[in-house]
């Protein structure tokens, strides 16, 4: 999948999806199941390391984990989410680290919207690196994971701003928890395609984190998002009847153990 690709399904009225992933057996999952997009997210910090924030991951994390959904994915575009302060204290620093996301394999970045989000758009794109913006929630620089343009001079502020983003070069945007009412404002308007994470059925394409989807995340669940599958409940089981057949000296039985020819045991 190319970016030009992604572009042309908007043109075409074909929804786009994406997932997350942060390691090589989703990825690889995710990536035989046809979605369109992989998203390496900074959501790394909540659902794979207990952490409470995403500010809390850095490029160190996000590039290692970056490299294992590489080795894995064939066929969908793969999107590097720039950790916080990796792009907004100067604009060669920004450049610089969407350059080693580039340099693991990613074919674009993205990053969140914030006070000088338009000059570093810019200058990635200028130095050859596809960028997909990011307006409405912004959880790294939110003082509140709420929604956001629910009141007409908020909603302008957020169309406002997607649409310079895009005259800035950005080939997407992620809208966030924004009313479905913005959010239509917004892809009817621009020309590169949306992609909705609490945003309604009016965007382009979707994105949610995988581990949602599978069910695997058990502290919380947000209002936009669907689980699909519970497989918490699943894993737990199997975890328990491995204790159990351990514990019994059911497991290891003579089907899951090396043998030695008889001779050879003789001369032992």
């Amino acid at each position: 999948m190319t970016i030009p690709e992604i572009c042309d399904k908007k043109k075409h009225h074909q929804k786009i999806t994406m997932l997350t992933a942060y390691d090589y057996p989703i990825a690889s999952m995710a990536d035989e199941a046809g979605v369109d997009m992989v998203l390496v997210g900074d959501s790394l910090a909540n659902v794979v390391l207990g952490l409470t924030s995403t500010k809390e991951v850095g490029m160190k994390e996000m590039l290692h984990h970056t490299k294992a959904v590489v080795r894995a994915v064939k066929k969908a575009l793969i999107v590097g989410d720039m950790p916080f302060e990796s792009y907004q204290l100067n604009l060669q620093a920004a450049v610089d680290n969407a350059k080693q996301f580039m340099d693991a394999g990613c074919h674009a970045v993205k990053l969140e919207w914030f006070t000088h989000c338009l000059a570093t758009a810019q200058a990635m794109v200028k130095a050859g690196i596809p960028v997909m913006g990011h307006v409405g929630l912004t959880p790294q620089t939110a003082l509140e994971m709420k929604v956001q343009g629910k009141d007409a001079p908020t909603a302008k502020k957020i169309i406002e701003n997607a649409k310079i983003l895009e005259d800035k070069g950005c080939f997407s945007l992620v809208l966030e928890c924004i009313p479905k009412e913005v959010s239509v404002q917004i892809t009817r308007q621009l020309k590169i395609p949306t992609i909705g994470i609490g945003a309604g059925v009016y965007c382009d394409g979707q994105v949610l984190v995988s581990y949602d989807v599978l069910g695997l995340v058990t502290r919380y669940q947000p209002k936009f998002s669907k689980k699909y599958v519970d497989l918490a409940p699943l894993i737990i089981e199997a975890f328990k009847q491995y204790k159990r057949d351990v514990e019994a000296g059911r497991f290891p039985d003579d089907s899951h153990s090396f043998h030695m020819p008889i001779p050879e045991v003789e001369k032992l």
